[in-house]
């Protein structure tokens, strides 16, 4: 089956790539550091989490001094932009790709609210299950919501518990007793910087010490980023607060038992120089290839990787079957995601845009083809049509990860069956669609020896369907994110 005859099973819109919701970064920093240009490093770092919008929020003796807007790091804040943001001794940055509310620039984060008991800036990475259930109860006691994300609901949560509690880290410590689903969180009071994890551990989060000062960030990379060595991870269900007097942990939310970390994190999200969890990505996902090599052999004479997670896989396949590893494409690494998209005529070439085969590797070769993922299948008949045509004699596809069949509520946008390929079709009908020799997915059960410390636990949902919470209600949270905002809600920065 040809690629065109993909658009009439599935349609010519919708992504064909996985996405995951956004990174967070946090400083606490007394020694005069540009502590607005230390969170733009980090944001850099971060940038692979999210390219729809970011924004930096900066604490000044109490005051606080942000911007934010739809578009990538480099192009949202200038040498102008950070010098208005002024100086300050803590901050907050956020890197957003949506999956919950629109692709609006007032969706964008860090968010800041001022309240009764002061003031208050959050960025979230995550997806809550009750955000609808939240957000209505909220709106019967007269909230207002500006934003379509459940990035708010957390900030109204956590402001009326404020009301009733002394301290701003006692009053996240009842919040996380009514939120459900999946939160890292960065938050600045007016003095304190603190970091949140959900008891499951859905998302990572690390600290890192850099001199007298912290940093809190979704990566280890971008505690490299700004020179700072890391810490530990924030446990599952740990708040960590820090101010002047240093940094001391909340323990009362932390939970013995099965944590839930995204495996995604390691085949896809996560940059490859990033350790999570005690587990390094790059180490993972050789480890991926490896299992895929012993799981589903073939004879072949090279071995490649879709830039840029497929590579680490590649390697890994490689090592373990004796299959020389090659570079197979090139990858244009000037085009993000405000890149204009063709239209439906010039959709073919969007692939040959961002990627090139090497004819000199895969010439008359029999080719090992290693991705970390099918979604809609779009995408990958594309990327076997470019090695055709560079002459490769053969072509066998193998990802590293299990078939998609099932949604993800807790930040990851694989949004319904209804655009998972692997739902429709067997595995050698997808062979068939995307024009390979053969097709092989990860195990299964390979998934949990993925990473170092698979004993801690990963959430797997989006491949076996066994969700580690009640998502009931979880529809209505990605129903929520489909509203849209009025042409005058949340103009300007916040």
């Amino acid at each position: 089956m040809q690629t065109d005859k993909l658009s009439e099973i599935f349609g010519c819109c919708g992504s064909d790539h996985i996405h995951e919701e956004c990174g967070v970064f946090g400083i606490y920093d007394r020694s005069g550091a540009d502590v607005a240009l230390d969170t733009y490093y980090g944001l850099f770092a971060l940038q692979h989490r999210g390219q729809e919008s970011c924004g930096i929020a900066v604490n000044d003796c109490g005051v606080t001094t942000s911007h934010r807007d739809a578009g990538l790091v480099n192009d949202v804040f200038s040498r102008e932009v950070l010098d208005r943001l002024g100086s300050g001794q803590i901050a907050v940055g956020h890197v957003r790709y949506g999956t919950s509310g629109t692709g609006d620039r007032r969706n964008a984060q860090p968010l800041t609210i001022n309240h009764v008991k002061g003031s208050m800036t959050l960025a979230h990475n995550g997806n809550l299950v009750n955000a609808a259930q939240l957000r209505n109860e909220l709106e019967l006691n007269g909230s207002i919501f500006h934003t379509t994300t459940d990035t708010e609901v957390i900030a109204y949560v956590l402001t009326k518990q404020r009301l009733h509690t002394p301290s701003i880290e006692e009053a996240l410590s009842a919040a996380v007793k009514i939120m459900r689903g999946a939160f890292s969180l960065v938050l600045m009071s007016p003095k304190k910087l603190i970091g949140v994890r959900d008891p499951l551990g859905f998302r990572p989060l690390v600290i890192g010490r850099r001199g007298e000062g912290y940093v809190l960030a979704s990566e280890t990379c971008a505690l490299d980023a700004v020179g700072a060595a890391f810490l530990r991870d924030v446990e599952p269900g740990e708040i960590v607060v820090i101010d002047e007097n240093g940094l001391r942990s909340i323990r009362d939310n932390c939970v013995e038992g099965k944590k839930s970390l995204c495996v995604f994190e390691y085949i896809y999200f996560s940059r490859p120089d990033s350790v999570i969890d005690g587990s390094s990505v790059h180490v993972a996902r050789q480890r991926a290839g490896s299992m895929l090599a012993l799981s589903h052999p073939v004879q072949a004479d090279v071995v490649i990787g879709v830039p840029d997670s497929g590579l680490d896989a590649a390697i890994g396949y490689a090592r373990q079957s004796g299959i020389p590893y090659g570079i197979g494409f090139i990858k244009n690494k000037y085009i993000g995601r405000t890149f204009i998209q063709p239209g439906q005529k010039q959709r073919e070439n969007l692939v040959r845009i961002k990627l090139n085969a090497l004819s000199a590797t895969v010439r008359d070769k029999r080719v090992v083809l290693i991705d970390d993922s099918i979604v809609r299948g779009t995408t990958s008949a594309r990327i076997v049509r470019l090695l055709r045509e560079a002459g490769a004699k053969e072509v066998h596809m193998r990802v590293s990860a299990p078939p998609f069949l099932h949604p993800c509520y807790f930040g990851t946008d694989i949004s319904n069956r209804d655009n998972l390929i692997a739902c429709h079709h067997s595995v050698e009908e997808i062979a068939q669609i995307i024009g390979v020799d053969s097709l092989g997915y990860l195990e299964l059960s390979d998934l949990e020896r993925i990473p170092d410390n698979y004993h801690h636990g990963i959430c797997n949902a989006c491949f076996s369907g066994e969700y580690p919470l009640d998502v009931s209600g979880a529809e209505q949270v990605k129903h929520l994110g489909e509203q849209k905002l009025s042409p005058e809600a949340g103009k300007g920065n916040a």
